[in-house]
């Protein structure tokens, strides 16, 4: 499998947010997202087994805790994900998935959460969610929505109510995307979207969701890798 880095930080995004986290990321994306911050995971990396990648992760973390799959998109290398994602589990590790569902989800072990974040009308590549993928999904996963724009939040919002997403996930979560060239100042003025205006409109509609921020461009440089 090809790996573009492996490293600890703390988890900035999901429920899961502000927990120490090792992330494996994976190389290759089929989608080209205008606000994309993660564009060195398109190419290059390295060769990696799945079992050179679980020795790696009990090296940075012996003790177990919380490992999250990334990309790229990871659902491209199915073949030798979905066994690493079986490893992890088995090893005692609490495994998440970050995924466009743009790929076919069935296959995912049981034991791993999937955060899908499925995406919005200026993201660039809408209508690439997978629709079979919302069978796919339990009370522990979670689907993501980044957005830019009212026209963005007015698509989560109609999409959270129409598939009545919050009795069937873990959460659903409205985050305002980052400027890509985002870099020096740790503030939400590098938000495509004002986060308080988000908030303003998810209270007018009551909407089932929670408001997202990414921790990690707050706590370092947006432009930072390996946070």
């Amino acid at each position: 499998m090809q790996i573009t880095e492996i490293y600890k930080s703390l988890q900035g995004e999901s429920t899961h947010a502000g927990l120490p986290c090792l992330f494996v990321r994976l190389t290759g994306c089929n989608l080209r997202c205008s606000w994309c911050d993660s564009e060195y995971a398109f190419y290059g990396g390295r060769k990696m087994t799945p079992e050179e990648v679980f020795a790696a992760v009990e090296q940075l973390s012996p003790n177990g805790g919380l490992v999250e799959i990334t990309g790229g998109e990871p659902m491209l290398q199915e073949r030798e994900v979905v066994p690493l994602m079986r490893q992890l589990v088995e090893g005692g590790y609490q495994v998440l998935l970050e995924t466009s569902g743009e790929r076919p989800l069935d296959r995912v072990p049981a034991g791993v959460i999937k955060i899908v974040d499925v995406k919005c009308p200026n993201s660039g590549e809408p209508d690439t969610f997978r629709m079979e993928n919302l069978e796919t999904l339990s009370d522990r996963d979670e689907i993501k929505f980044v957005l830019s724009d009212r026209a963005d939040y007015e698509f989560a919002r109609d999409f959270t109510q129409r598939h009545n997403l919050a009795k069937r996930v873990n959460a659903v979560l409205f985050s305002p995307a980052f400027r890509k060239e985002a870099s020096g100042a740790r503030d939400s003025s590098h938000c495509l979207l004002d986060p308080q205006e988000l908030a303003d409109w998810m209270v007018a509609d009551s909407i089932p969701a929670r408001l997202g921020l990414q921790l990690h461009k707050f706590i370092w440089d947006p432009a930072l890798k390996g946070v």
